[in-house]
């Protein structure tokens, strides 16, 4: 038998040895390449879960400014329209100025002059006057007008808190045009608070103790043309043939002439003139007012109607009406109160209440597909 010598051994032991250490270092790179391209996809799996999360933050963070946005607009319309409200009231009542239509053209006026400087300094932006501008705004100048004449005679003629009840009829025109024309149909909740506020309109109205005829014609009347304006308002809005600003715009420069021509027509320009209560720097004061929150309300009007809808713009001038109502009761004194009347009112506010919650409180409802309204004040460089 042949032995192994040392030499050999020797050898033998390092040739074990390198392979060994081959084999290590071969599995110790597998073990390092493998984390290597694992790390890689790991990363690209990071990114785009990064990218999932920003787009995602990025989509609430709008959601949550489309909301805010509904609400603030919602808001700004029912002061503006509180305000003017109140305003037109003490005007028309407590200082007896004798005309509301030279009151509405006052606020006609003050919206073309606003509207125009505002062009003139690029504050605002709209398309300039041109043959198609008729068509592309009719029928709204004429829903505007009507919308105010007809609202400030029945201020000066109703107390506010019956002006208040009368005015929830329009809710009811403003969910039938919505269905007419914008095909829109309102979820039952919001139909079941809609006839609430009608049975409470009703109820109120049955036990009137103050009864005016012309009083309720004026008001009915208004009850049409304000919903044909929020309705048809917000077919013009969804066009973007003018923008809001070019809608205010000629709305009131095309109704100008025909209301001037009436109120000389009706004698009311001289009885405005020959008004005793010029001399009253305060009347001054209120009638200034009431003519700038003419465009003020038309400015909430529109955003309130781009960013909800034009029942919405209705019921939140309504729950407006309800802060209206309990304060006419004190405003001008000429509200007369009786139970049958006062249960009327308080069944219609909590329809107003309970469409309100409706509206607003979920979140994820989906965001009316109107058009962004446009930047109220625009960069001038």
């Amino acid at each position: 038998m042949t032995g192994f010598t040392s030499e050999e051994s020797d050898n033998n032991l390092a040739s074990i040895a390198r392979y060994h250490t081959t084999q290590t270092t071969t599995l110790h790179n597998r073990k390092q390449n493998k984390p290597r391209k694992g790390s890689v996809e790991l990363k690209e799996e990071e990114t785009k879960m990064e990218t999932n999360s920003s787009l995602t933050s990025a989509s609430e963070a709008a959601d949550k400014r489309r909301f805010l946005l509904r609400i603030l607009t919602a808001i700004f319309y029912g002061v503006s329209s509180f305000m003017i409200m109140v305003v037109n009231k003490r005007v028309l009542t407590v200082y007896n100025f004798p005309s509301f239509q030279v009151l509405g053209l006052g606020q006609i006026v003050a919206t073309i002059l606003v509207l125009y400087f505002g062009k003139l300094f690029k504050i605002i932006s709209f398309p300039d006057l041109s043959r198609d501008t008729l068509r592309k705004v009719w029928p709204l100048p004429l829903m505007y007008l009507g919308n105010m004449v007809f609202g400030l005679g029945g201020t000066q003629e109703l107390s506010l808190p019956m002006l208040t009840v009368l005015r929830r009829f329009s809710i009811l025109m403003t969910m039938i045009g919505e269905y007419l024309i914008l095909n829109s149909k309102p979820s039952r909740a919001v139909q079941l608070s809609v006839y609430l506020m009608i049975f409470g309109a009703i109820v109120a109205a049955s036990n009137d103790l103050a009864f005016k005829l012309k009083g309720y014609i004026f008001v009915l009347l208004n009850d049409f043309f304000t919903a044909g304006n929020g309705v048809l308002m917000k077919k013009k809005l969804e066009s973007k043939d003018l923008g809001k600003y070019g809608i205010m715009y000629y709305n009131s420069l095309f109704m100008f002439l025909p209301s001037l021509i009436i109120t000389y027509q009706l004698g009311d320009l001289q009885r405005a003139m020959d008004f005793e209560g010029w001399s009253d720097s305060l009347f001054c004061f209120q009638f200034f007012l009431a003519c700038i929150f003419g465009f003020i309300l038309m400015i909430s009007t529109v955003l309130c109607t781009s960013y909800n809808s034009a029942l919405t713009t209705t019921i939140v001038g309504c729950l407006k009406n309800i802060l209206i109502t309990y304060l006419g009761m004190f405003i001008a004194g000429d509200y007369q109160y009786s139970f049958i009347n006062f249960l009327g009112l308080n069944i219609s506010v909590i329809g107003s209440l309970i469409y309100t919650k409706v509206t607003f409180s979920t979140k994820s409802r989906a965001a009316p597909r109107g058009p962004a309204p446009e930047q109220i004040i625009t960069s001038k460089s």
